[in-house]
C-alpha cells in the first residue's frame, strides 16, 4: 500500500472514530442527564402533591380533580399514585395511564429503601418514600418526558450532521495533506526506481523537502552512493592499479636479476639473488596494499598501528636508489625539537609506504636535475606535514583540478611512461588516514606535493 493511502486511511479513520466516539459519549451523557433531571421533576411533583393533600386535610371523591386543578407541574401523559403510611391508596391522578407493576414497587419501598427508579418502554417510573413533620407517604409516578425526548432527538440529529461534516472535512484535508507529506517520499521512490544498478556511476539524489528525516535519509543514501561509486571505480580499474603499482618493483627485480646473470662473481651473484628475494617479498606487500584498500572500500575496518614516517621514507629511499642510483633525495627536518611522537602516526604501514612511494617515484620521473627535497615539519601540535619538492615543468593551473582523477596525465608528462593512476591511489590512502594532499607550484619550474597527517 502506498504511504499516501496509509496516511489517508490511518489518520482519517482515527479522527473520524474519535469524532463518532465523542458524539456517542455526548449523546449518552445527555440522555442520562435527561433521565435524571426528569425523575427529579417527578419527585418534586410528588412532594408538591403531598403538600396539597396535607393542606386540604380531607379525602373526598373530588380530591383528584382538586389536585389536578391546582398543580403547576403538569407532565405529558402522567400517572401518579400516593399511599399513606399503611400503604393504602389515598390519591390517584385522573389519567388513564396504567402502572402495571405498582404493587411490586410499593412492596419494595420502605424507610430504608426510599427511592426506586425503572422504565416502562420510554416512560420513566419512580417510587419514593417521603416523610414530613406529621406523617409519611409512599408515592409512585409514571410519566413521559416529551420535551426531554424532543431535545434528545434534536441533539442526535445535530451530532449526526456534525459527525458527517467533520468526517468529510477530515477526509478532504487528509487527502490534501497526505499528498503533500508523501510527495517527497514518492519523488524519492521514483528517483530510486530510475537508478540503474548495472552502471558504475550513479548521480546523487536531490529532493526539495523540509523534513529532517528525509534530508537525513537522502544524505546517508548519497553517502552510500558515493561509497558504491568509489567501490565500482576501484573495481573497474583494479587491473590498471595492480599493473601500475607492480611495475616499479618488477623493474627493480628484473634489473637486479639481469645484473646477477651477467656477474661472474659467485659471491656477488648470491648477494644479488638474496637481495631480490627480499624485493620479491615486497611484491606481496604491494598486492596486499591493493587488497587492503579493496577490503576497506567494501566496509572492513582499517588495521592500524604506530608508524614512524621518517623510517618509512628512509626505506623507500634505499629501495629507489637501487633502481635510480644517480638520483638524490635530500631529507630535512623543520622542527627545532624532534621527538618520536611527532613523527609517529596511527596507520597502516604498507598503505602509508605505498602512498609515499608513489610521490617519490613521481619526483624521480618529473625531476629536471636528478634531485628532490623531502621536508618533514612537526612544528604544529598533533599534525605532521611532509613536502616533496622537485624542480621540473610544473602542472598548468587549468590542469590542477584533474590531477587526482583516474588516468589524467598533464601536459608535462609527455614522453614519460605511466597510466595516471599513482596519484589516485596515493590520495585514497591519505584520505583513509584522515589526511589530505595538495599540489602547488610556488614558482616557475618548481613542483610541491604537500601531505598533512593527523597524529591523533
Amino acid at each position: 500500500m502506498k504511504i499516501r493511502n496509509k496516511i489517508l486511511i490511518y489518520f482519517s479513520s482515527t479522527v473520524i472514530s474519535l469524532t463518532l466516539l465523542s458524539s456517542l459519549i455526548v449523546y449518552l451523557v445527555f440522555a442520562e442527564y435527561r433521565e435524571e433531571e426528569f425523575q427529579q421533576r417527578q419527585n418534586e411533583k410528588i412532594k408538591y402533591t403531598i403538600g396539597l393533600i396535607a393542606e386540604y386535610k380531607e379525602l373526598s371523591e373530588n380530591l383528584s380533580a382538586i389536585m389536578d386543578k391546582h398543580t403547576i407541574h403538569d407532565f405529558y401523559d402522567e400517572k401518579m399514585l400516593i399511599f399513606d403510611k399503611h400503604k393504602n391508596l389515598i390519591y390517584r391522578s385522573i389519567d388513564d395511564l396504567p402502572i402495571s407493576n405498582y404493587k411490586n414497587i410499593l412492596n419494595q419501598l420502605s424507610p430504608t429503601n426510599q427511592w426506586i427508579e425503572t422504565k416502562d418502554d420510554r416512560y420513566d417510573i419512580i417510587g419514593v418514600y417521603i416523610e414530613n413533620e406529621t406523617n409519611h407517604f409512599y408515592a409512585i409516578s409514571k410519566a413521559y418526558d416529551e420535551f426531554g425526548y424532543t431535545k434528545l432527538q434534536f441533539l442526535q440529529t445535530v451530532l449526526i450532521i456534525i459527525s458527517i461534516v467533520i468526517s468529510v472535512t477530515v477526509i478532504l484535508i487528509t487527502y490534501f495533506l497526505s499528498g503533500k507529506i508523501s510527495r517527497p517520499i514518492t519523488s524519492l521512490a521514483e528517483k530510486l526506481n530510475k537508478i540503474d544498478l548495472n552502471t558504475h556511476k550513479t548521480e546523487a539524489i536531490s529532493i526539495k523537502t523540509n523534513s529532517f528525516e528525509l534530508n537525513y535519509l537522502i544524505l546517508k543514501f548519497n553517502q552510500l552512493l558515493d561509497r558504491t561509486n568509489e567501490a565500482f571505480s576501484f573495481q573497474k580499474h583494479a587491473v590498471q592499479h595492480i599493473s601500475h603499482e607492480l611495475k616499479t618493483p618488477i623493474a627493480i627485480l628484473v634489473s637486479e636479476l639481469e645484473r646477477a646473470e651477467a656477474s661472474m662473481d659467485i659471491d656477488e651473484k648470491n648477494k644479488i639473488i638474496k637481495n631480490q628475494i627480499i624485493n620479491a617479498k615486497s611484491l606481496a606487500d604491494i598486492i596486499h596494499v591493493l587488497l587492503e584498500i579493496s577490503k576497506i572500500e567494501s566496509g572492513f575496518r582499517l588495521n592500524t598501528a604506530p608508524v614512524r614516517v621518517d623510517e618509512v621514507i628512509f626505506e623507500i629511499i634505499d629501495e629507489l636508489t637501487v633502481l635510480h642510483p644517480l638520483f638524490q633525495f635530500e631529507f630535512r627536518f623543520e622542527a627545532e625539537v624532534i621527538n618520536e611522537n611527532s613523527l609517529t602516526l596511527m596507520g597502516n604501514k604498507m598503505l602509508v609506504k605505498q602512498g609515499i612511494l608513489n610521490l617519490m617515484a613521481n619526483c624521480i620521473s618529473y625531476s629536471a636535475d636528478q634531485r628532490a627535497i623531502i621536508v618533514m615539519d612537526s612544528s604544529v601540535k598533533d599534525k605532521l606535514k611532509i613536502l616533496f619538492i622537485n624542480k621540473g615543468q610544473e602542472i598548468k593551473k587549468e590542469e590542477e583540478v584533474f590531477l587526482f582523477d583516474h588516468f589524467f596525465r598533464g601536459s608535462n608528462s609527455i614522453g614519460i611512461s605511466g597510466f595516471g593512476l599513482g596519484l589516485v591511489l596515493t590520495q585514497k590512502i591519505i584520505h583513509l588516514h584522515h589526511g589530505e594532499i595538495i599540489y602547488y607550484s610556488p614558482s616557475a619550474g618548481l613542483n610541491v606535493f604537500e601531505i598533512h597527517f593527523p597524529l591523533r
